[in-house]
Order: structure tokens, then C-alpha cells, then sequence
């Protein structure tokens, strides 16, 4: 007998292989499949397995649940374009902008309000990656080459993102913070360019995985911006 669930919590194809892989292991399922991107797994069982059963053998993250057996329609979450679906890095960004350039209004520091903003956008990006520390370096990984070589750098990623944040906000050795931003940046920036060439589907692991956001041409513009930035500050030092 064939079944398909709904299962929600994946944000990555590492997600997507746990699933499955914990799936396939239980005695009762012959053959489980799992599709990241219609947040569904198909089963083949010897025998009907409780939907509590399935629960319980996969991790807190995930929640799985039977699809309606009155409708067989596939049920087809509504479409959102780019800009809904990155409404939330929008925010943000405006949300910073903002802080940033009340602080240097008067009088207008152009200096200050670009170290500000970059000191905000590292402390603010690294407080969603910290909501799932375990999560983030799985998509990290996806796509960041550096992560992908030495996995421990997509666990210190988010503490580094604290240290430049505050040598930003602080004064604290700005042109070394400077070029950290560009080589920690620019090695993402190739990543997020490759991924974006290939056309893969993945999250991005900008605000880590608290948000489901796509990797789209947004998350390039948006290390773009502070590479931008780290290069005119060099250049003016």
C-alpha cells in the first residue's frame, strides 16, 4: 500500500535525506520517497503504519501529517512571488537603513552611517542564524564553498558575524574589519553566484532557517551592498 504525507521543517536537501532516511528505516515502510520542495514524502508499507508512529521516529523538527483523503487534487500551497517571499529580508534591511541613518542625521556622517549599517546588518543576521545554530550550518553548506571545505566554519559563522557587528558599532579596527567582510563575503558571494547559474532550489541561510527564504538574485544584491560598502571605506582609509 502506497500513502503520501505532508512533512514540514525541511529547509534544505540535508533535511530532505534525514527524512528519508529515517523514513526508510522503519520496519513496516518498503520504499519511502521525499520531495523538499512540495513538502511531501510518498511510503510504500507491508502494513499501515499510525501517523503517531511516523511522528515519533523523526526529530522535533519535522512535523508529519496524512494529506486529505477526500480530495484528490494535489493540494498546492499558493504561490508567492520573490518579493513576498523576501518581504522579511526587506524588512530588515529597510529597518537598519533607517536606525542607521537616524543615528548620523545631524549632522549627516556618511563615515558613520556606513559603518553602523554594516555593524547592525552583522548583529541583527547573526541573531536569526543563532535561533537554529544546528539548522544554519546544514544550509550554510549548501552553497557557501569555504563551509563546504572546513564544515566547522559554518559553526563559527554566526559568532564571527558577532565579532565584526561589534568591531563595527565600536570602532574597533576598522580597516581589519573591512577585510574580513570582503573575503568572508566574497567567497558566499561565489557561492550564492554559482547556485543562482545552476538554478538549484535551496534556502537561503542569510537569517539562518528561523525564515524560509529562496535563494534568489536578492541574496547576491544583498552581500553585493556590503562588499560595496567594505571597498569604498578602504578605499577612503
Amino acid at each position: 500500500m502506497k500513502h503520501t504525507y505532508t512533512v514540514t521543517g525541511m529547509t534544505c536537501n540535508g533535511c530532505r535525506g534525514s527524512v528519508e532516511k529515517t523514513l526508510n528505516a522503519i520496519p513496516e515502510v518498503t520504499n519511502a520517497s521525499v520531495n523538499l520542495e512540495a513538502s511531501e514524502a510518498t511510503m510504500e508499507m507491508s502494513q499501515h503504519i499510525p501517523i503517531e508512529q511516523l511522528q515519533d521516529a523523526l526529530s522535533d523538527k519535522y512535523s508529519i501529517s496524512e494529506k486529505n483523503i477526500f480530495n484528490t487534487a494535489p493540494i498546492k500551497a499558493e504561490e508567492k512571488s520573490d518579493l513576498q517571499q523576501l518581504f522579511p529580508l526587506f524588512l530588515i534591511f529597510g529597518y537598519i537603513s533607517i536606525a542607521s541613518f537616524l543615528l548620523h542625521i545631524t549632522p549627516w556622517d556618511v563615515k558613520g552611517f556606513m559603518l553602523d549599517f554594516m555593524g547592525l546588518f552583522y548583529i541583527v543576521f547573526s541573531f536569526f542564524k543563532l535561533l537554529d545554530l544546528k539548522g544554519f550550518p546544514k544550509s550554510f553548506r549548501m552553497y557557501d564553498p569555504l563551509a563546504k571545505a572546513v564544515p566547522i566554519y559554518a559553526w563559527l559563522y554566526p559568532f564571527i558575524e558577532i565579532a565584526l557587528g561589534l568591531m563595527f558599532l565600536m570602532r574597533i579596527e576598522i580597516p581589519v574589519a573591512l577585510i574580513v567582510t570582503l573575503v568572508i563575503l566574497g567567497i558566499t558571494t561565489i557561492g550564492v553566484t554559482r547556485t543562482l547559474l545552476q538554478k538549484k532550489t535551496i534556502q537561503c541561510a542569510c537569517l539562518g532557517t528561523a525564515l524560509k527564504l529562496p535563494m534568489t538574485k536578492a541574496t547576491f544584491i544583498e552581500n553585493s551592498i556590503m562588499i560595496i560598502m567594505a571597498i569604498l571605506m578602504l578605499l577612503k582609509a
